[in-house]
């Protein structure tokens, strides 16, 4: 199943995913994503990169699907709105996906792990809000505590942790694509985040797993729900 199925809907039933799995979720992916940008001799571009497509193996590490779907489908099809939150702004405008697009998408993943919001999600008093956006106008303040879900806020010793992971996620963010990381750095920094989460013991977890097991390199699928 896909993450956003196991971590479910705001107001159901649900368990909450803890930071060891979100974190395995990330790292999953993000080594995925590296793999794939390296095939075709480095030319290869997922190009459809959501939450909906990261789906948990049997170690809850995140595998990514949909991968060389854009290959097939034409370029000048017009967005899907629930997918519009991950699309960097230059596919906005050009409908044509790159590898920095990928890392933009990736980003806007990240950011979902730490917020529990969704991409373009709806106020109580109805404005809809962009993710992004959001978490700009929140950091630019100086209120960075206010971006990360609420429901991580209950395991001790994790704040370092967060704000690398968040740091991360506004460099996979930024507006112009040559400035963005390249999926290989984003994975080392994520990989690093993680040596750091395993220096904290004693920490509340939502399931035992293994720290032995090993995320997996590439899980390629052609799930094309949205």
């Amino acid at each position: 199943m896909n993450w956003v199925s196991a971590k479910g809907k705001r107001g159901e039933d649900r368990t909450p995913l803890d930071w060891d799995t979100r974190l395995r979720i990330a790292i999953g992916a993000a080594r995925g994503i590296a793999r794939v940008h390296l095939e075709n001799g480095g030319k290869l571009v997922h190009g459809n990169i959501k939450s909906s497509n990261i789906f948990l193996n049997s170690q809850q590490y995140g595998c990514v699907s949909d991968v060389g779907l854009t290959t097939i489908m034409s370029s000048l099809a017009p967005p899907i709105a629930r997918a519009a939150g991950y699309r960097a702004p230059e596919v906005t405008d050009t409908r044509k996906a790159a590898q920095p697009s990928d890392v933009y998408s990736f980003g806007v993943v990240l950011l979902e792990l730490l917020t529990g919001k969704s991409p373009i999600h709806t106020t109580s008093g109805e404005e809809i809000v962009h993710l992004v956006r959001w978490v700009h106008s929140v950091v630019r303040e100086e209120w960075t505590a206010e971006v990360f879900d609420l429901e991580l806020m209950r395991y001790p010793n994790i704040e370092e942790e967060m704000v690398e992971m968040l740091q991360i996620a506004m460099s996979c963010v930024v507006r112009m694509p040559d400035q963005r990381p390249k999926m290989l750095e984003v994975l080392k920094m994520i990989e690093n985040v993680r040596r750091l989460d395993n220096t904290h013991e004693n920490r509340p977890s939502s399931g035992n797993k293994s720290e032995s097991s090993t995320p997996p390199q590439l899980a390629v699928g052609t799930d094309s729900s949205s």
